[in-house]
C-alpha cells in the first residue's frame, strides 16, 4: 500500500499549519486490474458543485490590478452560489489538529458498490485515525516550529502511531448522491461498515511518491466511478498536476 498526506497551500516545511486548513489523505491498494486510488480530504464536502462553479469560484477571488481581491466581488458571488459556502463552514468550525495522522479524513464522492450478490448502494469513505483524534506526542514540537507536520507525523511512524480505520457510509434513499456540496443526512452518525485498517510503517522519498501517479478512477471490481460531474473531470487533473510536479 502507498500513501500520500498533503496540505493544501502549505509546503512540508511551514512554520505555521493555521492557514493549512485543507488536508488530505490518498491511497492505494492492490494492483493491476483490482488496484484501488481513493482520495479523501478533511473535510466531507467540496466547494463547487461543478466545473462551470468552479471555475466562477475562482475568477471571483482573482486579485485585480492591486494585488487584492475584490470583496464585493467575492460576496456577491458567494450570496448567488451558498452551497460554495459549506466546505469553509465546516472547516471554520472543524479545525484540524495539529497532526496529519490524527485527523479524519473524508470522500466527497458517492461510490457505487456492488456485492458478490449483485447487489449496489452507494458509498462514502471516511478514514478516522485510532486512537485518540488530536492526541499530541509527548515529545512534539510547537505547532508554528519549522517543518511540524512533516516532522510531528515522521515521528508517529517511526513510532508505529499511525493507524487509520477505513469505513464504507452506506446510503439511504433520496441521498444527494450527484451534489458533493452537500452531506448526507446524519452522516456522522451514518451506518458504516468497516473495511479495514490502515498501518502506516515507514516513509518514501518525495521523489517516489511525486513518481506514482495517483488517479482516481482506478477503482478494483465492484466499485463503480461516482456519477457527479466532479469526479469525472478528477482524472485528467490529476493527469496535468502529476505532469508539473515531475
Amino acid at each position: 500500500m502507498l500513501a500520500r498526506f498533503s496540505a493544501d497551500g502549505c509546503p512540508p516545511n511551514a512554520m505555521n499549519t493555521d492557514r493549512c486548513s485543507l488536508r488530505g489523505f490518498s491511497f492505494r491498494l492492490g494492483s493491476g486490474d483490482q488496484r484501488s486510488e481513493i482520495f479523501t480530504q478533511n473535510a466531507p464536502v467540496h466547494f463547487a458543485r461543478t466545473l462551470d462553479q468552479m471555475l466562477a469560484f475562482l475568477q471571483a477571488r482573482m486579485p485585480g490590478p492591486d494585488g487584492k481581491q475584490d470583496m464585493a466581488q467575492v460576496e456577491a458571488f458567494s450570496a448567488a452560489n451558498p452551497e460554495t459556502l459549506h466546505q469553509a463552514s465546516y472547516l471554520a468550525v472543524h479545525p484540524p489538529p495539529a497532526s496529519l495522522a490524527c485527523t479524519t479524513y473524508w470522500g466527497v464522492h458517492a461510490f457505487p458498490a456492488t456485492n458478490a450478490k449483485g447487489e449496489t448502494r452507494f458509498i462514502k469513505f471516511k478514514v478516522a485515525p485510532v486512537g485518540d483524534e488530536g492526541r499530541p506526542p509527548e515529545d512534539a514540537a510547537t505547532p508554528e516550529s519549522p517543518g511540524f507536520l512533516r516532522g510531528e507525523l515522521e515521528a508517529r511512524i517511526g513510532a508505529r502511531d499511525v493507524r487509520f480505520s477505513v469505513m464504507a457510509l452506506l446510503d439511504r434513499p433520496g441521498d444527494p448522491v450527484m451534489d458533493v456540496t452537500e452531506r448526507w443526512p446524519d452522516e456522522d452518525a451514518r451506518e458504516a461498515v468497516r473495511l479495514g485498517t490502515i498501518v502506516i510503517t515507514g516513509t518514501e522519498s518525495d521523489e517516489a511518491c511525486d513518481g506514482s501517479a495517483f488517479n482516481p478512477a482506478n477503482l478494483a471490481d465492484g466499485i463503480g466511478h461516482p456519477p457527479d460531474e466532479m469526479f469525472a473531470a478528477r482524472s485528467a487533473a490529476y493527469a496535468i498536476s502529476q505532469a508539473r510536479r515531475r
